[in-house]
């Protein structure tokens, strides 16, 4: 398992000096899809097919650019090795509105570190909280990365085997818009609505033209999520040694009428916080789970049914005389569908719908 610690950069004189780098890496990135579209373009001319550029080819050939462009040659190592495992033919913008936003990797061979600092290149970069979270001794690696407010991070990977999963425990979960997710045990945890609560702040830096303050609002926005997903997926995670979740399709959803709550919501984060947390993670298919009673797995004519049914959030199986929540329902359904799930082999990492993480 490998975690990783993070913590900002303090000075802000190191801002520039870490923009510099982070154009470097950019230019080595850029290069490398310029590589691949050279290759495709020659394909579809009628070139004899060649190989895609693999991460060693693509390293030997970046061989001294390191210094050419001021960056541990481990970096650009490392910047290749990443675009291999993306394979993505965007290119990365350095400047404008839409610039991507600052991203330096490194090596453990490349940086020196004490309590409260990181050598980088021969700069002393100075960071916040060493103190209230102390970094172990056996990092083997990390970043430097930049937030939308223009911020700088640093974040460390250790390795460690200590699991975060529980030794027992099972737990289904349907995800929802009225709460954020009803569990089968019956406890429903509330949306946070994070967006909704400050959407007027932001509408009125938006129309103001404030983007200094808009940026800051979305920055709030996106810190809130996330914590509430990491409190709650750590926690589920702590309790439960299966966890089963719906494959609620997010981007279907986005073109309806509730694509901001859906947004708000933030599933697929969430999700993907489980599926590393998680001792043994599944995603199951979700359809029918409203409207199949969990008690007798029957489909009673008075079940909930499509877009009308949507107001119905409790009724009664004729077939067994059980009263259902609506939303708990789904979630026993989603995890009897996930019990039913054998893994395919012991301790296999396989994830996605009908697989486990274990």
């Amino acid at each position: 398992m490998i975690k990783t610690y993070k913590y900002r950069i303090k000075d802000r004189s190191a801002r520039k000096l870490l923009q510099r780098h982070a154009y470097a890496c950019n230019q080595i990135w850029n290069w490398c899809v310029a590589q691949h579209c050279s290759t495709l373009e020659r394909y579809q001319a009628g070139w004899p097919k060649r190989l895609w550029p693999s991460a060693f080819n693509l390293m030997a050939q970046c061989k001294g650019m390191g210094r050419e462009l001021g960056i541990h040659q481990q970096t650009v190592g490392l910047v290749c090795s990443q675009w291999v495992r993306s394979r993505s033919i965007r290119f990365r913008s350095s400047y404008g509105m839409k610039r991507a936003r600052g991203w330096i990797p490194f090596q453990e061979q490349s940086r020196q570190i004490d309590e409260s600092s990181i050598t980088y290149l021969g700069h002393r970069y100075r960071f916040f909280g060493s103190k209230r979270r102390p970094l172990p001794k056996n990092t083997t690696g990390g970043i430097f990365t930049e937030d939308a407010m223009g911020r700088w991070f640093v974040c460390f990977y250790v390795e460690t085997e200590q699991l975060l999963g529980a030794a027992y425990g099972e737990v289904g979960i349907d995800l929802g818009l009225k709460n954020f997710a009803a569990l089968s045990t019956g406890e429903k945890i509330e949306t946070p609505k994070t967006y909704r609560r400050l959407e007027a702040r932001l509408a009125i830096a938006q129309r103001a033209k404030n983007v200094r303050r808009t940026k800051a609002i979305h920055a709030e926005i996106a810190s809130s999520r996330r914590d509430f997903q990491h409190k709650l997926s750590t926690r589920l995670a702590r309790e439960h040694a299966l966890i089963a979740v719906g494959n609620v399709n997010c981007r279907a959803l986005i073109q309806t009428a509730m694509s901001k709550s859906v947004m708000d919501a933030g599933w697929y984060s969430f999700r993907n916080m489980l599926r590393y947390k998680a001792t043994r993670f599944l995603e199951v298919d979700e359809n029918f789970t409203t409207q199949t009673c969990s008690s007798c797995g029957a489909l009673p004519p008075e079940r909930p049914i499509g877009i009308a049914g949507l107001g119905i959030r409790e009724w009664g199986c004729s077939s067994c005389g059980a009263i259902h929540d609506r939303d708990v329902n789904a979630a026993k359904n989603i995890l009897n569908l996930g019990r039913s799930v054998t893994p395919l082999v012991e301790g296999s990492p396989s994830l996605g719908i009908g697989t486990t993480c274990g």
